[in-house]
């Protein structure tokens, strides 16, 4: 507690070589008693054990704890070394690990003095916070005085404002009265109004109920004859249907005979023609026959030109047999090649894989919106809308800005992310104020995501005005060693460059190396940059910013003219590592990757010219093979033909035989057929003929009938139309003047439900008989005008005034409080007189102590600082308390919160006493301050043990020396009067030490080594010195027994043994 630095924080780790528990015991010296006399020893043991607490615990529930044997809890332990050793772990000035040195020299002054406080006694640390809550308690009374005194004269001022109010409610009380009087009688007046109307609404019910039974008596006539003529137009409808349907049906049968008849025409025809061809066919067959023998003769006489079938059978295998030879030696080839081939196409694959893999890593700017949406949802959502809606924005939309911008290197990253605020990054950039407005609806408005969103609608990138002249500018590169302007430090498009420039001026900010420190040392670098050029007229200095490296850290400097004195300050920063902007792969990998491509490269290269040998020789091969598969297609050709050549001649001769036998047929006996199949073609044709003209007989007397019908519908019809005319708009008539009585009788039925609900509400409110005589009074109105006017000015006056029925209770209440103030303000007094008595008490003893320590120390650390060649010095910071005194005159401010303690060194000649700070001074110089300072604590702290870790790890060699001298002559002082009367134990860890430090031989020093190693003695006494010795010279000599045998020099012997 706290845990190690550096190192894992969970105890169970350090079990090693197989045990289960470890156990670790400290015996602390026992403290003297006021009598002289020892107190009583304390050993606290703690026992781990690996099977005890959490798997993922750091050891709180594995650990026990023993006080003298027996068995305590953490609590106790540290309460015991906390309150009775004063041994603070927590307390840096106590303990001081070698990554916590940064946070000792961050300390404000006010967190330095509560530290120093601590370590030195609990008496001085506790009575600095009673001084704080003193203060803060006689601030707090003098406010709780004037808060009384206040709080009275407002009740006193309330009070009587009440009695005023009491008189106004009594006058509020009698238009009341009259209020509820009006609203009597405009209820009585409301119900007569209304029955009036309603008498008038019931005779117009009447008057309409009569004219709609007139209508509906005239209607019952007319309606009857429009039933009995649309059933007549039914009927002839009905039958012209159907005469319709038989007509269709006898035009259809016509047609089909019709068609009949012409098709037996056409077959008559062709039957004609097929006669008298008959002859010109037997002609044409005796043609063929002699035209298919020349045909066969010229086939026979082809075949004279084939070669043997043997022979060319005999060339088929010749040309087989090469060949399969051929194709085997191809075939080892091939076999040779393909493990070639396959190692180049592996590292074809490892290159492709590694070149994908390379491509995708170079797309920072995905994996930086990757990583900038997994921080930010908002934006996200916000840019997943801008891109799936892009053709709604007139001109190009960019952002987020994070992801568009290209850093030069990692360290331009960092400078460039602490420069742009984080809303910046995360903002989005329009050209134009249309888009600005269409976006910051559509995302902001409607869709709830917050969104930055910034305006670029001119490019000035060619018109930018630097702050610093060029020869200006080339003198702080060449003697200061700046190297240009922040936005010359990354690539972005013109809009995002321009909306950086605008909100952030990179235009403006410098950026420079290490040399820029050097010239902070020994040269006026702020007044150089503050100074104006000789063309700017304008009165005072200017202000400047810049960022600059040193010692691998990245520092920025803000420099600002006050307004008030005109003078710069300046407010320096340490610059983290970029987050946002970070590469967005890692380098180490892409370096292996490229590897990865050379190396298949070159691979590739070398097994290149084997692939490129075995294909020609293949090449080769694979002409000889054409020549021989072209020999033995033309073989396979020529026997191909020759097949062809037996089934052509074999069809020819088919051909023949058939040509013959079409030439010998009977031609009498087809001509009587024919004539028979004609005749019974015509006589069919006659009786279809006859079958139309019957047809054709009922179609005319159906269309005749067909005619009359429709006549007749058209008739009944027109006499329809008219009748159903006159019907509607009789019938409309009607349905009007009904329309017209229900909303009349609606209306009355309204009127006399309100007539009966206003008379009830009236007799509720006043009834009648009770009130008549009071309502008809001279004062209330005759007419609802006249109330209603009435009514109004009552409400204006009761109105006027606001109404508090619990005034008097108030009154009362108020008169209470007021003597209760009165008491408390006579109490105050005294406590406060009190409590500065003690504040008074107590910062005499603490000031006295506290300047007395200081001085001590001061003297002590100038005097160390000054050994090691350099300058400081300790100062009490006051907090410039003063008199400033309230009206009394009687409440001094000391402000006890803000008093604090001030570290100031000089590490150079030429510079002055500064703070020591993490931004001002290097690491060494910050360990050398700070152990210092510790050394001169040393003879104070109450605590019986100081512990530093790794203190001299940032120190050079001779500062290293000079802080070790100073350490043990500081820790190695003679004891007083007894052992427990020293200057406290000091144990110093490092990992190393340089060789021959001064004081090393002094006696009560303790050099404990830790040797953890699995191959160590399993306990120190198996650690003998003298059989060491001895055995290492055993071994020499075996060596120089072995060298002289075999003849070796004797450098080589000393080669071999420096080996």
């Amino acid at each position: 507690k706290p845990p190690p630095p550096g190192r894992p924080d969970a105890p169970r780790l350090f079990i090693k070589h197989e045990r289960d528990q470890a156990t670790i015991e400290i015996e602390l010296a026992p403290k003297l008693k006021s009598n002289g006399r020892p107190d009583a020893i304390h050993v606290i043991k703690r026992v781990i054990d690996r099977e005890k607490g959490s798997e993922h615990g750091k050891g709180k529930g594995a650990s026990t704890y023993f006080i003298n044997g027996h068995k305590s809890n953490l609590k106790s332990v540290q309460e015991l070394v906390g309150e009775k050793y004063r041994i603070h772990i927590d307390n840096l000035c106590t303990f001081l690990p070698q990554d916590k040195v940064g946070n000792f020299s961050g300390f404000d002054k006010q967190a330095l003095l509560l530290e120093t406080e601590k370590s030195l006694s609990g008496h001085l640390y506790n009575t600095h916070n009673d001084l704080i809550e003193l203060e803060r308690a006689l601030q707090s009374s003098g406010t709780d005085v004037a808060s009384i005194q206040c709080e009275l004269d407002k009740l006193r001022k309330e009070n009587e404002r009440l009695e005023r109010e009491k008189e106004l409610m009594e006058e509020r009380e009698s238009y009341v009265e009259r209020l509820d009087l009006l609203q009597k009688k405009r209820a009585w007046l409301v119900f007569d109004d209304k029955r009036e109307e309603a008498k008038a609404s019931k005779e117009r019910r009447e008057e309409l109920k009569r004219r709609r039974k007139e209508a509906e008596r005239g209607l019952r006539p007319l309606a009857e004859r429009h039933a009995r003529v649309e059933g007549d137009v039914s009927r002839i409808r009905s039958r012209y249907r159907s005469l319709e349907v038989k007509s269709r049906k006898d035009a259809k049968s016509f047609q089909e005979i019709i068609d009949k008849m012409d098709r037996y025409g056409d077959d008559v025809e062709n039957e004609l023609s097929g006669y008298a061809t008959i002859e010109a066919e037997q002609r044409q067959a005796e043609k063929m026959v002699e035209k298919q023998r020349r045909r066969l003769e010229e086939i026979e006489e082809e075949g004279s030109s084939f070669p043997p079938l043997a022979e060319i059978e005999r060339t088929m295998k010749m040309s087989q047999s090469e060949m399969r030879g051929v194709k085997a030696d191809m075939s080892r080839e091939k076999t040779k090649v393909q493990g070639v081939l396959q190692q180049i196409d592996e590292a074809n694959d490892r290159k492709k894989g590694a070149s994908q893999q390379l491509d995708r890593l170079k797309d920072d700017k995905k994996l930086r919106l990757q990583r900038l949406f997994a921080k930010a949802k908002n934006v996200e959502e916000a840019y997943k809308f801008i891109d799936q809606n892009r053709k709604m924005f007139r001109r190009p939309v960019w952002g987020p800005i994070a992801a568009e911008v290209q850093p030069n290197d990692q360290g331009t990253a960092s400078v460039l992310e602490n420069h742009v605020s984080q809303a910046t990054w995360k903002s989005y950039v329009v050209e134009c104020k249309e888009d600005y407005d269409l976006l910051y609806r559509e995302v902001r408005e409607k869709r709830k995501i917050p969104i930055n969103i910034i305006t670029v609608e001119r490019i000035r990138l060619d018109q930018l005005t630097r702050m610093y002249s060029n020869e200006r500018m080339e003198l702080l590169r060449k003697e200061h060693g700046f190297f240009g302007y922040l936005d010359e430090t990354f690539a972005a498009p013109n809009h995002i460059m321009q909306a950086l420039i605008n909100r952030h001026n990179v235009d403006k900010v410098l950026v420079g190396g290490d040399a820029v420190q050097h010239s902070l040392d020994r040269k006026d670098l702020i007044e150089f940059l503050s100074t104006r050029e000789a063309h700017d007229r304008r009165p005072g200095k200017q202000s400047s910013c810049f960022f600059y490296t040193f010692k691998n850290e990245t520092f920025k400097y803000t420099n600002q003219v006050s307004r008030y004195t005109g003078e710069v300050g300046s407010d320096v920063q340490n610059i983290l590592a970029a987050k946002l902007l970070k590469p967005g792969s890692d380098p180490a990998l892409k370096d292996r990757l490229a590897d990865t491509i050379q190396k298949a490269d070159e691979l590739i290269a070398k097994l290149q010219p084997t692939v490129d040998e075995t294909k020609a020789v293949l090449e080769r091969m694979q002409i000889e093979g054409q020549s021989i598969a072209l020999q033995f297609k033309e073989a396979k050709r020529t026997k191909n033909d020759y097949n062809q050549y037996k089934m052509k001649l074999t069809n020819q001769r088919d051909k023949y035989a058939e040509a013959q036998e079409n030439a010998a047929k009977d031609n009498d006996r087809e001509k009587a057929r024919r004539v028979a199949k004609i005749k019974k073609l015509v006589e069919n044709s006659i009786s279809m003929s006859e079958n139309a003209a019957k047809v054709h007989g009922e179609i005319m007397k159906g269309t005749h009938s067909l005619t009359g019908v429709k006549m007749s519908e058209n008739d009944l019809s027109d006499s329809l139309r008219k009748l159903t005319d006159e019907l509607t708009e009789k019938q409309a008539e009607t349905a009007e003047l009904t329309q017209q009585y229900k909303a009349a009788d609606s209306e009355y039925n309204q009127r006399k439900d309100i007539l009966k609900k206003l008379l009830k509400e009236a007799e509720n409110i006043a009834p009648m008989e009770e009130w008549r005589e009071r309502l008809d009074q001279d004062d209330i109105p005759e007419n609802l005008e006249g109330v209603e006017d009435a009514l109004d000015e009552a409400e204006n006056k009761v109105n006027s005034i606001a109404e508090n029925p619990h005034v008097m209770r108030q009154y009362e209440e108020r008169k209470k409080e007021i003597a209760k103030l009165q008491e408390q303000l006579d109490e105050a007094g005294g406590e406060k007189d009190m409590k500065k008595q003690q504040l008074e008490q107590k910062l005499d003893r603490w000031e006295s102590s506290l300047i007395n320590i200081v001085q001590d120390v001061n003297k002590k650390f100038s005097a160390y600082m000054k050994e090691v060649g350099c300058a400081g010095e300790i100062r009490l910071f006051t907090a410039g308390a003063d008199t400033r005194r309230d009206d009394e005159g009687d409440n001094v401010r000391y402000n006890f919160k803000d008093w604090g303690v001030e570290i100031l060194v000089k590490f150079r000649e030429a510079s002055t006493l500064q703070v020591l700070s993490a931004q001002t001074h290097s690491g060494g110089e910050r360990s050398v301050s700070t152990i210092m300072y510790l050394m001169g604590l040393q003879n104070l702290m109450s605590s019986p043990f100081r512990c530093v870790d790794e203190i001299n790890q940032g120190l050079d060699e001779r500062n290293e020396r000079l802080v070790f001298k100073r350490i043990v002559e500081n820790s190695t002082l003679p004891a007083g009067s007894s052992n427990t009367d020293h200057c406290g134990q000091y144990f110093l860890i490092t990992p190393k030490l340089l060789p021959n430090l001064d004081g090393m031989e002094n006696e009560n020093i303790t050099v404990l080594f830790v040797f953890s190693g699995a191959h160590n003695f399993n306990s120190c006494l198996d650690w003998n010195v003298d059989k060491f010795i001895e055995d290492k010279k055993n071994f020499l000599s075996q060596d120089e027994e072995e060298d002289a045998s075999n003849g070796h020099s004797k450098g080589g012997r000393r080669k071999r043994k420096s080996r």
